[in-house]
């Protein structure tokens, strides 16, 4: 009985979490639409030696993180973005396909991805394939869902059902794990959209007191993170 009087105490925060993270992502959309940026030049900075690949969630263009793209450039990273992949709806083979695409021809190497929800799992799908073999040095992945969601499953759109649980190119994904030592996992204490959270065997695993799907993209925690993952020695082989 204690159990579930606690839980119903934490109801109506998680419904005001959830109308907050809500606002963000429509503002920020909002934002992307009427104020649209050029991403070109972020891409000159001097520390040429660890530049940025930003990879943005489901329904999500590059702009949804410009903050980050802002933050990261000040402090001398270049950051790239790959316009190819839209709003990244497309399958998440198909969109690491152009990640790798495009670490190639800009010839990119030594690359920390920076990739939201969705694009922690397009991240981790190039950082697989041969094709960008020996390009990217490590991942930050905000929110992903490396394990699905089950909510995946009331969806009729292809873009969100391959989150599902049970999508068996997911399993396969979330079963290697020869790359997850070069992954730092950032997730939310109350993340709406992935009730499993994003914890990732074998990786570097930071819960932030934040709660929120979107919101955390604003978190001064992350900014820190991002910032120390950039400025360690390259020793994670």
């Amino acid at each position: 009985m204690r159990r579930i009087a606690h839980t119903a105490a934490r109801l109506p925060a998680r419904g005001w979490w959830w109308l907050l993270d809500y606002c963000y992502a429509a503002l920020r959309q909002l934002s992307g639409l009427l104020f649209r940026a050029d991403p070109a030049p972020y891409r000159h900075a001097p520390r040429r030696d660890r530049p940025v690949l930003l990879i943005p969630g489901v329904y999500e263009n590059w702009q949804f993180m410009h903050r980050i793209a802002r933050l990261l450039h000040a402090a001398g990273h270049p950051v790239h973005v790959v316009r190819t992949l839209g709003y990244n709806r497309g399958e998440v083979g198909r969109m690491a396909a152009l990640v790798a695409g495009y670490l190639r021809e800009a010839d990119l190497r030594n690359v920390t991805i920076v990739a939201h929800s969705k694009g922690g799992l397009v991240g981790k799908r190039a950082m697989l394939s041969s094709a960008a073999s020996g390009r990217i040095r490590h991942m930050v992945a905000v929110n992903s869902p490396f394990s699905g969601s089950v909510y995946a499953r009331l969806f009729l759109a292809p873009s969100i059902r391959a989150f599902s649980p049970g999508n068996r190119g997911l399993r396969a994904l979330s079963e290697d794990r020869s790359v997850n030592h070069r992954i730092t996992s950032v997730f939310s204490t109350f993340d709406p959209h992935i009730p499993v959270g994003s914890h990732l065997p074998g990786a570097e695993n930071i819960e932030l007191d934040s709660a929120g799907h979107f919101r955390t993209l604003d978190d001064p925690s992350l900014s820190e993170i991002l910032l120390r993952a950039l400025a360690e020695p390259d020793a994670r082989g």
